[in-house]
C-alpha cells in the first residue's frame, strides 16, 4: 500500500499539464455544450467506467444545480455495441455510432490507459471525418491515440492502475471547471478560501508540490516582420518615355508589417497581453519598426543575420498603383532561440504564427517548438507559399483563396472548389481545420471531408484590405485562447475583420487601428510623425443625432485622425440662450469620445474656436454641408499654417434645436 500511494503522489506532483488540460477542456465545454454541441466518450475495461462517469456528471450534476448537457457513453448502449461487433467486427463498436452521432463542433472523448486500443483509434479517425474535436486522455506518450486527437491530456505514468486514477481526478476537473464557467456555486471553493490550520505532513508521503504558477493569457505572435510604407502622391500626367504615371509625392507613412502588424492589432483589439518572438536585424529599417510597434507589444527578439525586408506601396487616388520590395539582398536568418522566446511560447494562452515567406517557419528549432505546443496551445498559422508547411496538429490554418487554390494543387474559386482544396490541404498538413479566407465572401471553414461550412461578412464593405488578414488571425487566435470553438473563432474573425476594412484598413490612421490617446498633443504628434493628417471639427453636440454622427464620420475618412473641438457650458448658453445646454460639457465629451470616428475631444470657452485651432494647428478644418459657400471666421487662420476648411454633406432636417421642439409638442 505504501509503495503504491507514494507512485500516486509522485504522478500528482508531475501533472500540472494535464491539470492544465483539464481546466481549458471544461471551459471549453461550458462554451460548446449550451449552444447545442455533444460530447461523446468512450473507453474499455476501466477507462470505460471513467468516460461513463463523466457523461453521467454532465447529464445530471457536479455539485450545484445547472442545465442538463447533452453528453453520451458510447460503450453504455450495449445493444449497438453486440450488433455492431457481430456484423462489423470489434473495431468498428465505437467507430460506428460516433459516425452516427457525431456533428461538425462536438466533441468526442476517448479514454485509454495504453492509447492503442484498435477500437478507439478507429472512432478517433472516424470522428475526425465527421468534423468533431478529438480528445484524448492517456497514459505515457508518444502513443497512437495521442498522436490522431486534436487535444490530449497525457499522464506521464508505466503503472496502469495510477494513470486511471488520475484520469478520474482529471474527469473532476473537467466538471470544476465546467461549472465554474457556466456560474455555478461550488461551495468548496468557498471553504478553501477561508485561512485552516497547517495539517501534519505524514512522515511517509513526499512533500506536497509546489502551487502551478497562472498561465499569462498572451496572444504569442511568431513569425516574419516587415517595415511597411505607404508613399502617397498625386498622379495627373505620364512620362514623356512611355506610358507610366508620374506620381507627385505628397507624403509617407511607415507602419509595422508582417508579423509585426499581426502583433499591433492584437494588442489594440484582443484585450490581451501580446509577444512577438520574431527575427529583427539591427538596422535602419529594423530601428524603425521597433518605434512603430503598438506600445502592448512585447518584442522577444530573435538573434539573426541578414537585413529588415522593406516593403513601399506607392499609392494615388486612394489605390495602390505599384509596389517596391527591398530586402538587401537577404531576409533574416535565425541564429538562436533564446530561453526568453522559448518560456514565451510555452506561456501562451494561444500562439499565432504569421508567416510572410522570411524563413522563420523552416527553422527546424521553431518547428520542433511548434510542435511541442500543438499538443496543448491552440495555434493559429497563417501560411505563406514560400514559408514552411503548418506543423501537425494546428488548430487552425488560414491560407487565403489563392494561397489554397496553389497550395493544394486544385484550381476553383467556386465553393465546391474550395471545399476540396481546404480538404487535400487538411489531409495534407493534418491541421485540426482550416479557414479559407475569401475577402468579400467570407471564410470557408473545414474539417474534413464533407463538413465545410461558409461563414459570410456581417456586411459588405469597400476599401483598403492590406491588413484584413492580420486582422482575421488576430481575433482567431484571440477567441481561441478564450476557449471557443473553431467555428465561433472563425465567425468573430470575419467581423473583426470586416470592421478593420470598414474603418479604413492600415490606412485609417496613426497605427493600423484606433487606438486611446488620453494627451491630444501625443496624438498629434503621433499622426504628424508617419506623415498622416490632422482633422478637426468643432460645435456644441448637444443632443447627439444622425447629422452629428453623418458629420464626423465623413470629417475622419479625410484623414489619419479626429479632433473634436466642444464648446463649453458657458460657450453654448451665449450662443444658444438659457436653458442650453441640454447636458453638461463632461457628458458630451464622454458621448462624443465614444464614437469610433473621433479620436479626441478638446473643449474650449470662447464663442469661436479661433484659439483652440491656434493650438492644434490642423491641416483640415470640417463644418457641416450647411456652411458650404459661406467664408468662415477660421479660413484665414487655417491658410496661415498651410490649412485648409472644408465642407461635408450633411442630412437635412436633423438638428438639435429641431428634436428639443419636437419634444415639447
Amino acid at each position: 500500500m505504501t509503495e503504491h500511494v507514494r507512485r500516486l503522489t509522485a504522478a500528482l506532483q508531475s501533472s500540472d499539464a494535464a491539470w492544465e488540460t483539464a481546466h481549458r477542456w471544461g471551459r471549453q465545454l461550458a462554451r460548446s455544450l449550451p449552444a447545442g454541441a455533444r460530447l461523446l466518450a468512450a473507453g474499455n475495461g476501466g477507462s470505460a467506467a471513467q468516460a461513463q462517469h463523466l457523461t453521467a456528471e454532465l447529464v445530471g450534476r457536479y455539485f450545484g444545480e445547472r442545465r442538463p448537457l447533452s453528453a453520451l457513453a458510447l460503450h453504455a448502449e450495449t445493444s449497438s455495441m453486440t450488433a455492431i461487433a457481430n456484423d462489423y467486427g470489434a473495431d468498428e463498436v465505437f467507430a460506428r455510432q460516433v459516425e452516427a452521432h457525431a456533428r461538425p463542433g462536438d466533441v468526442c472523448m476517448f479514454l485509454s490507459t495504453s492509447g492503442r486500443s484498435g477500437n478507439l483509434l478507429a472512432a478517433a479517425r472516424r470522428a475526425r471525418e465527421c468534423g468533431a474535436s478529438v480528445w484524448a486522455m492517456t497514459g505515457c506518450r508518444p502513443n497512437p491515440l495521442a498522436e490522431l486527437a486534436d487535444d490530449v491530456l497525457a499522464v506521464d505514468c508505466p503503472d496502469t492502475c495510477t494513470v486511471q486514477e488520475l484520469h478520474l481526478i482529471a474527469v473532476h476537473l473537467v466538471c470544476e471547471a465546467l461549472d465554474e464557467a457556466l456560474g455555478v456555486d461550488l461551495p468548496f471553493r468557498a471553504a478553501a478560501s477561508e485561512p485552516s490550520p497547517p495539517a501534519p505532513e505524514p512522515a511517509s508521503v513526499a512533500a506536497p508540490a509546489q502551487p502551478r504558477r497562472a498561465p499569462t493569457g498572451a496572444v504569442v505572435v511568431v513569425g516574419d516582420v516587415v517595415l511597411d510604407v505607404d508613399v502617397h502622391a498625386t498622379a495627373d500626367r505620364l512620362t514623356p518615355d512611355g506610358p507610366a504615371p508620374v506620381l507627385d509625392e505628397q507624403h509617407r507613412v511607415d507602419r509595422p508589417g508582417g508579423a509585426a502588424l499581426a502583433a499591433t492589432i492584437a494588442a489594440a483589439t484582443t484585450g490581451r497581453p501580446v509577444r512577438l518572438v520574431a527575427p529583427l536585424p539591427d538596422d535602419e529599417a529594423g530601428r524603425r519598426l521597433r518605434e512603430l510597434l503598438h506600445p502592448g507589444v512585447e518584442l522577444v527578439a530573435l538573434p539573426c543575420t541578414g537585413s529588415t525586408p522593406v516593403k513601399t506601396r506607392l499609392r494615388a487616388g486612394g489605390v495602390t498603383v505599384a509596389r517596391l520590395d527591398r530586402a538587401g539582398g537577404t531576409t533574416a536568418r535565425i541564429d538562436a532561440v533564446p530561453p526568453e522566446a522559448v518560456a514565451a511560447l510555452r506561456s501562451a494562452a494561444a500562439v499565432l504564427v504569421s508567416d510572410y515567406g522570411g524563413g522563420t517557419t523552416t527553422d527546424e528549432r521553431m518547428r520542433k517548438l511548434l510542435t511541442e505546443l500543438a499538443a496543448h496551445t491552440p495555434i493559429v498559422w497563417d501560411p505563406h507559399p514560400r514559408g514552411g508547411a503548418p506543423i501537425p496538429g494546428a488548430a487552425l490554418v488560414t491560407p487565403n483563396a489563392k494561397e489554397a487554390a496553389r497550395l493544394s494543387g486544385h484550381a476553383g474559386e467556386q465553393l465546391s472548389a474550395v471545399r476540396a482544396q481546404a480538404e487535400e490541404l487538411l489531409s495534407r498538413w493534418r491541421a485540426r481545420a482550416v479557414a479559407v479566407t475569401l475577402g468579400s465572401r467570407g471564410a470557408l471553414l473545414s474539417f474534413g471531408t464533407g463538413s465545410a461550412a461558409v461563414v459570410p461578412t456581417p456586411t459588405q464593405v469597400a476599401g483598403d484590405t492590406c491588413g484584413a488578414g492580420d486582422s482575421f488571425v488576430a481575433a482567431a487566435a484571440a477567441a481561441l485562447a478564450d476557449g471557443a470553438l473553431p467555428s465561433e473563432a472563425v465567425a468573430a474573425a470575419v467581423a473583426a475583420a470586416t470592421d478593420f476594412v470598414a474603418a479604413g484598413g492600415v490606412t485609417r490612421g496613426p497605427d493600423p487601428v484606433r487606438t486611446a490617446h488620453e494627451d491630444v498633443d501625443e496624438l498629434l504628434a503621433s499622426v504628424r510623425a508617419r506623415g498622416g493628417t490632422v482633422v478637426a471639427t468643432g460645435g456644441c453636440f448637444d443632443l447627439l443625432h444622425a447629422g452629428h454622427i453623418a458629420t464626423l464620420e465623413a470629417a475622419r475618412a479625410l484623414g489619419n485622425c479626429l479632433v473634436v473641438c466642444l464648446n463649453s457650458d458657458d460657450s453654448v448658453r451665449r450662443l444658444k440662450g438659457e436653458g442650453r445646454p441640454l447636458q453638461p460639457a463632461a457628458d458630451r465629451a464622454r458621448l462624443l469620445a465614444a464614437l469610433a470616428a473621433v479620436d479626441a475631444v478638446v473643449e474650449f470657452g470662447e464663442d469661436t474656436p479661433v484659439a483652440v485651432l491656434r493650438r492644434l494647428r490642423p491641416d483640415l478644418w470640417v463644418k457641416g454641408g450647411d456652411y458650404a459657400g459661406a467664408e468662415l471666421p477660421e479660413a484665414e487662420l487655417l491658410r496661415s499654417w498651410g490649412g485648409e476648411v472644408v465642407t461635408v454633406p450633411y442630412l437635412p432636417g436633423r438638428s438639435t434645436s429641431g428634436l428639443v421642439e419636437l419634444s415639447r409638442r
